[in-house]
Formats: C-alpha cells, sequence, structure tokens
C-alpha cells in the first residue's frame, strides 16, 4: 500500500507505520527509484533491523541504507505470496541492490496434462494449450512435496506413452514396475478404464484446487478399513497423510495461471467526503505494482464519479498514460467511454473477485496507516476528526471530549469491585481513574453492582459541582445501559450512554446508544470502534487488576488471621517485618519470639509445622 507522497515522513516514522504483518517492503532513492525489495515474515521487525547499528551488517547494507530515502510496503496473506511476490517485483524494477532474476518463467507450477490419461507434472513453462496449471509455488521443495503426496494419495501413470485409444488398442505397450509396485493402474493394457482414470484426476485437480473433501473422505474411508483389518501401520500411514492435508495450503492470489495482463482498481469512501483508490497491476499472470492514492472529490462525491476521477488520475501519473485491455472495478466508472479499447469487469466469483478483494484490502490498509500518520503528526488534528465521527455515529450535541466506561469485577460473587476509567480527547485520564468496593450488594449481582458504582460516582460529582463526561459507556450491552439510564434519571442528569456488546466468543461486535438504547451501525474494523474498545479493555484491564490485588491482598491477611490469637496487629507486624507469608512459614521459633512474644510464636510456628 503505497503512495508517492510520504508527506515528509521520516524514515524513523514510517519505519513505525510499518504493520507487523507478513508483505513486501520496497526501498526508493531521492530520485524515486526502487533500489531494493524484500520480504518478511513482519514487515515492521524487519525494515527496523536495518537502521539499527550491527556489526552484522555488510557494507553493501550500510552503503544502502544510507541512500534509502522511502520505504513502501504491500501486505499480503503469507510468507509464501510475500517471497512470490518479491520475485516478480525484482523481474519488472531490477532493482540495484538485488540479486536480479533474468528468468521470467522460473516459477515452479504443477500441471494436469491435456492429453488421454492425463499425467500430473512439474513445470517451469506456462504453456496456454488447455492444459491446467496450478501454483506458483513458493519453492521446488513445496511443490515436490504436493507432488509427492498426490503421487502417495492418487496411482497415476508418469510414462510418456502416447495412450491414445488407437494405440491401447493396437496392444503395443506392456505394463512396466510401477504398476507392479501399485502406483499405476495400467491403463496402457487396457487395465483401467479412461472415465475411472478421469475420476482420480479430478480428485487430484480438487486437492490443486483447495477442495480437499474429496480426497479427505476417501483416506478417512482407507484408514479406517485399515484399522478395522488390524493394519495399524497402514492406518498410521493415512493417518499422517491426513495430517499433512491440514497443512496443505492452496494456490496463491499473487501469481495467477489463468489471468494475463489486467488493471485492477477498488474504492474506499471515507467519512469526510475522502476517497482511497487503490491500483493493482497485473503483467504476464503476476503483480508488478500496487499504488494507492487519495482523492478530495469536493461536493461530487457520488461512488462511479470519483472511480472515474482516481482512474484517469493514475492512468496519468502511475500507469504510463496506459490500461490493460481488461478492467477489474467493484462497479462500472461513471464514464467508461473515456477509455477507449478497455473492458471493465465486475467479477463475481473466481480469480478476479479474489484480485478485487485483494486491491480492496490494500486500500483499506492505506486509510489505517494515514489515520496513524494523522495521529503522529497531528495528534491534535486526529483526535478533532475521532471526536466529530464519534459525535455524528452517537448523535450527540456535542464532541465527548470527556468519556468514562464502568466495569464489575468479582470471582463467583467474592471480593466484588468496580472501576471508573476516564478519558480526555481521546488519551486516557489515568489520575482521574477510579476503584470502587461494592458495599451494597451480596452475591454476584452485576446490575445491582453497576447501579451502586455509578449512583456513587455521579451523586458525588453533582453534589460537589463538578464537571460531568459527555458521554457514560457500559461495557456490556441494553441491561447495563438501563441500570445507568435509571440512576441518571433519578439524580435529574442528562449524560449520554453507549454499550459495547460482545458476542458468543466474548468479542465485541454490536455498539448501542441512546435510550431505548438503538444499535449503531460501526464497522468493527472501523478506527473509532477500535478506540471504543481501546475504552472497554482499558476499563477491563483497571478492574481486573483492582481484583486480583484485593484478593491476594485479602488472602494474605485471612491466612494469618485465622490462627486462633493472632489479631490484626500481629499480622501487620509480621508482614512488616518477613515482607511474605512464605518467609513467615519459613521463620525459626527464635525470630518469631523476638518479634512478637514466645506465646504467639508458637502459635505461629505450630500453624505451619505441625505434623499431619
Amino acid at each position: 500500500m503505497a503512495d508517492n507522497d510520504k508527506n515528509g515522513l521520516s524514515l524513523k516514522e514510517q519505519v513505525a507505520l510499518l504493520p507487523l504483518a507478513p508483505g513486501v517492503y520496497q526501498f526508493l532513492d531521492r530520485a524515486g527509484r526502487i533500489i531494493y525489495v524484500g520480504k518478511a515474515k513482519s514487515l515492521r521487525k524487519r525494515v527496523s533491523s536495518y537502521f539499527v547499528q550491527s556489526k552484522e551488517h555488510s557494507a553493501k547494507v550500510r552503503v544502502l541504507v544510507r541512500q534509502i530515502a522511502e520505504i513502501r510496503h504491500i501486505v499480503v496473506d503469507s510468507e509464501a505470496d510475500a517471497l512470490l511476490l518479491e520475485n516478480s517485483l525484482i523481474k519488472t524494477h531490477q532493482p540495484r541492490y538485488n540479486i536480479l532474476l533474468k528468468d521470467d518463467k522460473s516459477y515452479p507450477w504443477i500441471v494436469v496434462r491435456r492429453e488421454h490419461f492425463p499425467r500430473v507434472q512439474s513445470t517451469r513453462q506456462l504453456v496456454r494449450d488447455g492444459s491446467q496449471y496450478f501454483g506458483p509455488y513458493s519453492s521446488v521443495v513445496m511443490q515436490h512435496s504436493v507432488l509427492e503426496f498426490i503421487r502417495e494419495v492418487v496411482p497415476l501413470r508418469t510414462c510418456k506413452l502416447n495412450l491414445s485409444p488407437e494405440a491401447v488398442a493396437r496392444g503395443r505397450y506392456a505394463v512396466c514396475l510401477q504398476y507392479h509396485l501399485g502406483n499405476c493402474k495400467g491403463p496402457c493394457v487396457g487395465a483401467q478404464s479412461e472415465e475411472d482414470y478421469a475420476r482420480e484426476v479430478g480428485m487430484v485437480v480438487s486437492i490443486l484446487r483447495g477442495d480437499l473433501r474429496p480426497v479427505r473422505s476417501y483416506l478417512e474411508t482407507e484408514m479406517d478399513k485399515a484399522a478395522s483389518e488390524l493394519k495399524f501401520e497402514l492406518a498410521q500411514r493415512y493417518k499422517s497423510r491426513l495430517d499433512a492435508l491440514d497443512n496443505y495450503s492452496s494456490r496463491s492470489v499473487i501469481v495467477s495461471a489463468k489471468i494475463d495482463d489486467v488493471d485492477v482498481f477498488s474504492l474506499l469512501a471515507d467519512e469526510e467526503a475522502t476517497a482511497y483508490c487503490n491500483f493493482v497491476r497485473i503483467r504476464h499472470g503476476s503483480i508488478t505494482g500496487v499504488y494507492t492514492v487519495k482523492l478530495t472529490p469536493g461536493v461530487d462525491n457520488d461512488e462511479p464519479a470519483m472511480l472515474t476521477l482516481a482512474i484517469q488520475h493514475i492512468v496519468e501519473h502511475i500507469a504510463g498514460g496506459k490500461l490493460a485491455r481488461e478492467v477489474i472495478v467493484p462497479f462500472l466508472p461513471s464514464a467508461a467511454m473515456l477509455f477507449d479499447g478497455v473492458t471493465f469487469t465486475v467479477p463475481k466469483r473466481g480469480e478476479k473477485l479474489e484480485l478485487l478483494e485483494f486491491s480492496q484490502r490494500s486500500a483499506r490498509i492505506y486509510r489505517a496507516e494515514q489515520l496513524k500518520n494523522l495521529e503522529i503528526r497531528n495528534p491534535e488534528r486526529y483526535t478533532e476528526r475521532l471526536m466529530t465521527a464519534l459525535q455524528k455515529e452517537l448523535r450527540l450535541d456535542r464532541p465527548p471530549r470527556h468519556i468514562e466506561c464502568f466495569d464489575n469485577s468479582n470471582l463467583q460473587g467474592s471480593h466484588p469491585v468496580a472501576s471508573c476509567v476516564v478519558f480526555r480527547d481521546g488519551k486516557p485520564a489515568r489520575k482521574e481513574y477510579r476503584h470502587f468496593n461494592i458495599k451494597t450488594v451480596e452475591g454476584p449481582d452485576d446490575y445491582a453492582s453497576m447501579r451502586e458504582v455509578v449512583y456513587r460516582r455521579y451523586s458525588r460529582l453533582k453534589e460537589e459541582g463538578a464537571e460531568l463526561p459527555d458521554l457514560v459507556i457500559a461495557d456490556g450491552g441494553k441491561g447495563q445501559m438501563a441500570v445507568i439510564h435509571e440512576v441518571l434519571e433519578y439524580l435529574e442528569l442528562d449524560i449520554p450512554i453507549a454499550g459495547l456488546a460482545k458476542n458468543d466468543r466474548h468479542r465485541t461486535s454490536e455498539l448501542y446508544c441512546g435510550y431505548p438504547p438503538v444499535l449503531v451501525g460501526l464497522r468493527p474494523t472501523s478506527p473509532l470502534f477500535h478506540f471504543l474498545t481501546h475504552i472497554q479493555e482499558e476499563v477491563h484491564r483497571f478492574a481486573i487488576s483492582f481484583h486480583r490485588q484485593k484478593r491476594s491482598k485479602d488472602f494474605i491477611h485471612s491466612e494469618l488471621e485465622r490462627i486462633e490469637g493472632i489479631g490484626a496487629k500481629t499480622v501487620a507486624a509480621l508482614l512488616q517485618h518477613f515482607r511474605t507469608v512464605a518467609r513467615v512459614k519459613a521463620a525459626n521459633i527464635e525470630e518469631l519470639t523476638a518479634l512478637i512474644g514466645p506465646a504467639k510464636a508458637h502459635k505461629v510456628y505450630d500453624r505451619f509445622h505441625r505434623e499431619a
């Protein structure tokens, strides 16, 4: 998700913006030339290593680092995709500091030949002859392991014989060693029909396409059969193949055998009449470039019109004035006729849809990076944007610059506590955090605990004439919101309420506001939702830490205070001197006597040293 404009960020700031995700990074010099392309399991960790002083850095690496003026990156799904994309970009841009790859046919593929009784083979030559190609694979080792797995599971021929019906009918061939080993069923001598062979090839194609259900069913059946016949070694072999099947990954969208030359555009409209357009260029089936531009369309924010504007801009400034004959888009641009000789495709399924989704994901990543950049470079502007967006989504009268959130914590009703965290201008105001010991509630009653805490908090603020929050957030759904509303109404306070509800997997998934609560249609991936869940996580952390602290302190005191004849003052003296109960237990009778006297010392010593 690269753009030519890094808004004047220093290299340190550019590295800080990189995600902890797999991908490809590109180093550019001051002239805008790509001088190095690399892959990474974690982009931020890998790129930051270049800027750490290390004796392990070669002279060439030190020279490279001195020339870096800009860092671009592309996020992908896996390390294998990163390796394939790195390979493609190196061939396209021929960076000065890379080991250059001259062979543009170097990807390893698996081909299912278009012939009678098709062979399944390894190849590096992608020939459009009607055969089916699968891959590419990030390494020959991975490709060979897949082929070996297929040949263990499905017995197919490996010979080069012409097995046309006429040749087989003439009886010119004889079975080979592979037939006697059980690795081939002898189609060369008519021992296997073409229909039966086609069914087995279909199972292989399913594996290579990522549909593992047919072969899984076959392996499970054979494993059960072998186990029932007490052939445990054979059953274990099938079990190992099933495990290998679970670790098998299907093809990558980074390089395709079916797609040749296409361009892909996606558009992501923002809340403030801003849009991000991502452009992916595919040449000879490989991604050769990924770019994102930010648009401020002004009055006309119609998405088809914005897409037209974005394509025009990218064609002129990035794509060298020319588009591929086919362009993949999420919807048709408003003025498709402006692009002469271009066919626009809105995909519904298949690899083209996967490419469009890759482009859309790239645009979302770029937008998140822009917001992070705004937070670093202009925190006031970022906060203003966040507060304005929250005001709009929750239908508030003013931006919620003062937010408070509550949470309860107890262990099966014991040691009930609650906490309140305070955020001001989008940042935690930790000096204003408050803990509460629940005083009036017996047992695990979250609603009653919330009622007590909210009443104590806001009755006191009202009595003192202190500032009230612009928004109160409940760490829960409608039930907690109803309790807070009840208390505020009783205190005659008009404070907006929001609630964050969790799904069955205990993940925050819904936001409610107002009373009666109304569901807010906020995307869980949006920066605003992340901000609200950050508040929720903070109050939960604060409540849990207080609960653990209280529970630990109560346990320590209760263990000593359970000793008959030992009071609170003696417990305090013991802990002040020995610091922990473990040290009290380890103390000898002389040490205890010197501190608390002989009578109490014997009671403490006997408690921990009495034989069972």
